[in-house]
């Protein structure tokens, strides 16, 4: 529009401007329509957000290009009310069309010009959202979602139980929280390496995933540990059959790099609302179950009963008083003679561990040393025990007891360190003794299946001088041919088996034969729990080399064990 001498108007040139600016706008999408919303305007931006071109949007209606079907009604009502009733559109977040049909986020506000015309447009501001929405979605993955299986994550579920249990409350209905653990998990990332591990656990979740139902829920819980929810069953013989189920799965379906690994785990279960209300109540006592499920064997399933939390209970009492006797002096070592039988003389003794609560009171080796395993305190435990006999036993060395063994009891979970053969001799050489003075012993169920890193060790041990013993023998394997080729100088036979031989012709005969097998072998033998003279007369005619047992001395402590030994 022009004056009289061809100059263009104030407002001509306010509108140039305008559309100016927005179309050096290049992310923000600017919609122009008239009274009955058909598009009057449409800037290269509204393209790239939406999909149509310039030409595809002019005079088309705003509802039908870019309105999703459930938002129609209310985007007429809206523009209605403002032409009629002056009642402005707030500016909000929304998911537009886009033209090949997915939603774009938006941020969308609204203007209305020449009002004063009657002939009044309504202009379209929306800024894309897609950048802030993907960095959030990504947000939402990472904090939702564990990496590495793609299983909902601890956060996520523990969110998503809460809800459920609200609703299940309501409904008068029950929920299932299932507690998983893979079974040896830690020997199975150590021998295979990390990385093997994480892709084992990538090929259990899958596993695991495929034998569930719709409605149930698999997380990663952490480590090898993962946790079921389950919303929809048919009272306990619902979840034990879909236990057994995911349990035959592992075993037989679990594939890496081409190989079968035969995976076992451990379930327990937990129910609302017969054992919790909360997540926290159901979660814990899931776990508390799965730990019976080991206790009981492994590769099995428990449901809680009441009386598992007085176990924990007590295991978390035991294990709180193991950390306090590590750090303020309350482990002691006892000591226990072994007699020559022969030479009727004691050379060598087995360290027999102590522990005392605060009131001085001993906690029994058999209640401390299966939680010191289970809690993973067994090494800096077992570190003490090398310390502390061979601190003794350089005491030892300005007395007449300087030649004497010591015997020290290693775990299973010990011998999986790798430089458990070095820190022994580097221990002995600091206190200035020889190998020949320590001897440690083993369990026969903890030496059998000993891989070869484990084996080189006991073999460095032996060569270097450290009198090696199998504890218990014959109430494990009793292979032979194992017993051949370990690097061992001696067995410990067990005490039942003394007990029976007294009754028990047949029992007898086993025990000889164990003797005889050890001598073939160049083993020193030695039986445990001797307790009468009959019982030392027997195990002399069959020809052990070595006893011990009460008939000689209970264990006692350092100073006792040397008037012991000055006395007899």
């Amino acid at each position: 529009m022009q004056d009289r001498n061809g100059a263009r108007s104030v407002s001509q040139e306010s509108e140039e401007k305008f559309y100016e600016l927005i179309e050096s706008l290049p992310m923000v999408a600017v919609q122009g329509y008239d009274r009955q919303r058909r598009v009057i305007y449409w800037n290269e931006a509204s393209t790239r957000i939406y999909g149509y071109s310039r030409e595809e949007a002019h005079g088309e209606l705003l509802e039908d290009l870019i309105i999703p079907e459930h938002m129609r009604d209310d985007v007429i009502n809206a523009h209605r009310n403002w032409l009629e009733n002056d009642i402005g559109i707030p500016a909000e977040e929304l998911e537009l069309k886009h033209k090949h049909g997915h939603l774009v986020p938006v941020y969308s506000s609204h203007v209305m010009i020449k009002q004063e015309t009657g002939d009044c447009e309504m202009f379209c501001i929306d800024i894309s959202l897609e950048e802030q929405k993907r960095a959030r979605d990504e947000l939402y993955q990472r904090a939702s979602f564990d990496d590495l299986t793609g299983l909902p994550n601890r956060h996520l579920m523990e969110a998503e139980l809460s809800s459920r249990l609200d609703e299940a409350n309501r409904l008068q209905q029950e929920v299932a929280v299932v507690f998983i653990d893979l079974d040896n998990f830690k020997v199975i990332n150590d021998t295979l390496s990390h990385h093997h591990g994480d892709n084992l656990l990538k090929a259990v979740a899958k596993t695991l995933k495929g034998e569930l139902r719709g409605g149930d829920m698999l997380s990663r819980f952490g480590g090898d540990e993962f946790v079921l929810l389950l919303f929809d069953f048919e009272g306990p013989e619902g979840i034990h059959e879909l236990v057994l189920r995911l349990l035959n799965a592992l075993e037989n379906e679990v594939h890496l790099n081409d190989d079968c690994y035969q995976v076992t785990a451990s379930f327990g279960v937990s129910l609302f609302p017969h054992n919790g209300t909360t997540v926290a109540e159901l979660m814990g006592n899931a776990d508390a179950a799965m730990y019976e499920a080991k206790d009981a064997g492994k590769n099995g399933v428990c449901f809680y009963t009441p009386d598992m939390n007085d176990r924990l209970v007590r295991y978390q009492e035991i294990t709180s008083l193991l950390r306090d006797a590590l750090s303020n002096d309350g482990f002691e070592l006892y000591f226990q003679p072994q007699v020559n039988l022969q030479e009727k003389r004691s050379d060598s003794c087995e360290a027999l561990l102590r522990c005392f609560n605060g009131q001085s009171k001993a906690v029994s080796p058999a209640t401390f040393i299966p939680v010191a395993e289970k809690s993973g305190l067994i090494n800096r435990i077992g570190e003490w025990v090398i310390e502390a006999a061979c601190k003794q036993l350089s005491v030892w060395q300005k007395t007449p007891f300087k030649n004497l063994r010591v015997d020290i009891n290693l775990s299973g979970r010990q011998l999986t360190n790798p430089h458990l053969a070095n820190h022994i001799l580097e221990t002995l050489q600091r206190y200035s003794l020889r190998p020949e003075q320590l001897g440690v012993e083993l369990t026969e169920n903890e030496v059998f299946g000993t891989d070869e890193s484990q084996m080189r060790q006991l073999e460095k041990l032996k060569q270097a001088g450290v009198h090696i013993s199998i504890d218990d023998f014959g109430t494990g394997y009793s292979s032979l041919v194992y017993l051949r080729r370990l690097p061992v100088c001696g067995i410990k036979i067990d005490r039942s088996f003394l007990q029976h031989a007294m009754k028990n012709n047949a029992d007898m005969a086993i025990m000889q034969a164990m003797i005889t097998v050890g001598h073939s072998l160049g083993l020193s033998v030695l039986v445990e729990g001797v307790e009468t003279d009959e019982q030392a007369n027997l195990v002399t005619s069959l020809g052990c080399d070595i006893a011990q047992g009460f008939l000689y001395a209970k264990p006692m402590p350092a100073d006792e064990f040397e008037k012991f030994l000055s006395n007899f």
